[in-house]
């Protein structure tokens, strides 16, 4: 066991799941954020971790409220957050001629506005601390993506946010690095036929799509205490696929 806290946005499912086991194997604290209640209730179970050892928060990352609540009770039962993955996030791809107001709210409010809010939450306290690990996920759709106008913005937003962070924030010992994934093996892929995963994989330079792992453990490097001097980076983890056109 180590002394520190972690926050983990939208930390259920997928890549989230993924980046949650590698800090508790790393002997953290876990504050689990997310929606989906059922999944929530299941999380120490789904674990297989001491309940004192997890919190699991139904939080609503787009409200400054809810963000604020969800901070200070891992505070009073705790202490305030050492790292923060804003891992929270969303798509409504649809050409700009389709997209409506709404897609673009959405995305971005999810996506980007969460990463503020949660930043602005945990930050005072690593402050006061002397330590912080901050690491947004953004993703290789930050150099475009054809019908992701909104999703693309949110995460190049993420990058510009994360550099201007670690600036601010390098002299407070706290770092602030982002993730690009590129092709990972979530649900949504696995839902995909074989023909289209066949396809993806060919427009990976490696050949073949990116695990959950993968960026967890990335993850974990850029959240460990160790990796001090590492900051305002943006890390692909995406087999080489950034180095190709950047629309898919």
């Amino acid at each position: 066991m180590t002394d520190r806290v972690a926050v983990v946005t939208g930390g259920v499912r997928g890549i989230g799941l993924g980046v949650v086991r590698v800090l508790l194997a790393k002997g953290h604290r876990l504050a689990i954020w997310d929606r989906d209640n059922d999944a929530l209730a299941a999380l120490p179970k789904t674990l297989g971790v001491e309940a004192d050892r997890v919190i699991a928060q139904a939080v609503d990352v787009t409200d400054k409220d809810a963000v604020v609540n969800a901070t200070a009770e891992i505070a009073k039962r705790w202490k305030t957050p050492d790292i923060l993955v804003n891992n929270a996030g969303i798509t409504r791809d649809k050409r700009i001629v389709n997209m409506q107001e709404e897609d673009w709210d959405l995305v971005l409010d999810v996506n980007l506005k969460s990463m503020f809010l949660c930043c602005k939450a945990v930050i005072p306290g690593m402050i006061d601390g002397g330590f912080g690990r901050i690491v947004n996920i953004s993703s290789r759709a930050w150099l475009g993506g054809f019908g992701q106008v909104n999703y693309s913005a949110s995460k190049g937003g993420a990058v510009s946010l994360t550099r201007t962070l670690a600036i601010e924030l390098a002299r407070k010992g706290i770092t602030v690095n982002a993730i690009a994934p590129g092709i990972v093996d979530t649900p949504l892929i696995q839902s995909y036929t074989d023909e289209q995963r066949q396809r993806l994989e060919k427009s990976v330079p490696m050949g073949r799509i990116g695990q959950v792992e993968d960026v967890a453990g990335t993850v974990g490097f850029l959240a460990d205490e160790a990796n001090s001097y590492v900051t305002g980076q943006l890390i692909y983890v995406c087999g080489g696929r950034s180095l190709s056109s950047p629309s898919v």
